[in-house]
């Protein structure tokens, strides 16, 4: 299997990796030095980035279950291209023919997504016991926010390319923080809405994502849906919470006074939901590397809650499952070391040992959360792109 990667660069253009030149992998040390050096020694590449969630309990020194997957991997493409309107035109790398067809072909689906059996790891009674026992840890003062996480399989199916799927998915829901990664031992296709953070530059700018409506049947019942979200005290309320979570992270690598809110609450809308996103933003000190950055900010505050550390200790005890690259981030890292890394949500994760796709998702439980009413959120989220595959028993 020849390796492919590609990452959603603007509109309808893609960046897009074939082949793997040279790669850095994290599995269990936390070697930051070594992945500092190998950044350097590569500045002047275009490189693929993706971020395994138990990374960020190692950076917290919380316990967890071996990781199955890389806590983190970069690489070199032996070919880089930018996909326009069924084009790919060559950035770097070697010119290679077969290169060439696999980039072009990202869009074509020669053949059609299997049927998918899907199946929730915990039932519904299950779920609604856990988000009252969440509950009392905040009725306590343990946690003021937890974004708590369940975790969607297929019956094992045999997958060569992750291609039809992904396909299916942006033509439904063509998302900004769209991605894929095919490599001979794991997959992933993503229709991510979410950015964790962007670096232009000197400026750090994340986007978290706190507040989720459905979209209506009729103009009428969607902007409805959509008013609701924007005036609704308890979505604000977990959104606000994140945006102070994110300002105390990004503090720790910005120059002193530069951290700014640049937009609270904004409501936009995606195919299948409408979202509350704010925009943080800072002034990086000199010299912060992307090591020094993902240890300030990683797990992202939108996938864990507040405080970070007390929220990730309770979701490894409650959600019964390793999120692994779900609620991690996938992105690119430019030649001159800016990057734009996504958050792994409304996505699926094929693991060639299992042979199982999986599907993550979760919501913020708060003080204002009503139990019933967070689980149908979580279907709401997952449904359309489940629905897309085949059937899901929840």
């Amino acid at each position: 299997m020849v390796e492919r990667a590609l990452f959603r660069y603007k509109e309808n253009s893609f960046l897009v990796g074939i082949g793997c030149e040279s790669e850095f992998l994290l599995h269990s040390d936390l070697n930051w030095n070594a992945l500092d050096t190998f950044l350097e020694k590569h500045e002047g590449r275009t490189l693929f980035t993706v971020i395994n969630y138990q990374l960020g309990l190692d950076i917290l020194s919380v316990p967890h279950a071996p990781n199955q997957l890389p806590l983190l991997r970069v690489w070199v493409p032996e070919s880089t291209y930018l996909y326009e309107s069924t084009t790919a035109y060559l950035l770097e790398g070697k010119h290679d023919e077969m290169h060439q067809k696999l980039a072009e072909a990202v869009f074509e689906t020669r053949e059609n997504a299997p049927t998918v059996q899907w199946k929730a790891k915990i039932d519904q009674t299950t779920y609604l016991e856990r988000i009252q026992q969440l509950k009392e840890h905040i009725q306590l003062g343990d946690i003021y926010e937890l974004n708590f996480c369940q975790l969607i399989e297929s019956q094992p199916i045999t997958l060569h390319s992750i291609q039809p799927f992904f396909n299916r998915m942006w033509e439904l829901n063509p998302t900004p923080f769209a991605g894929m990664v095919e490599t001979e031992r794991w997959m992933l296709a993503s229709a991510s809405p979410e950015r964790f953070i962007q670096k232009k530059g000197s400026k750090l700018i994340s986007q978290p994502i706190k507040g989720t409506a459905p979209r209506g049947k009729t103009e009428p019942e969607d902007m409805q849906f959509r008013n609701n979200l924007q005036a609704s005290p308890k979505e604000r309320a977990e959104n606000v919470m994140i945006v102070d979570l994110v300002r105390n992270d990004l503090s720790r690598v910005a120059t002193k006074g530069s951290v700014h809110v640049e937009e609270l609450c904004g409501i936009y809308s995606f195919p299948t939901v409408h979202q509350m996103i704010s925009t943080i933003s800072c002034e990086l000190k000199e010299k912060m590397s992307l090591s020094e950055i993902l240890k300030a900010a990683f797990p992202m505050g939108s996938m864990t809650g507040a405080p970070k550390k007390s929220a990730v200790e309770l979701a490894e005890k409650y959600e019964g499952f390793s999120r692994e690259f779900y609620s991690g981030s996938f992105g690119v890292i430019y030649p001159n070391m800016d990057f734009d890394l996504n958050v792994l949500i409304r996505t699926l994760v094929y693991d060639h040992q299992t042979k199982k796709l999986s599907c993550g998702v979760g919501g913020a439980i708060t003080m204002l959360s009503d139990p019933q009413a967070e689980y149908e959120e979580c279907r709401f989220k997952v449904d359309k792109i489940l629905s897309l595959f085949g059937t899901c028993q929840w």
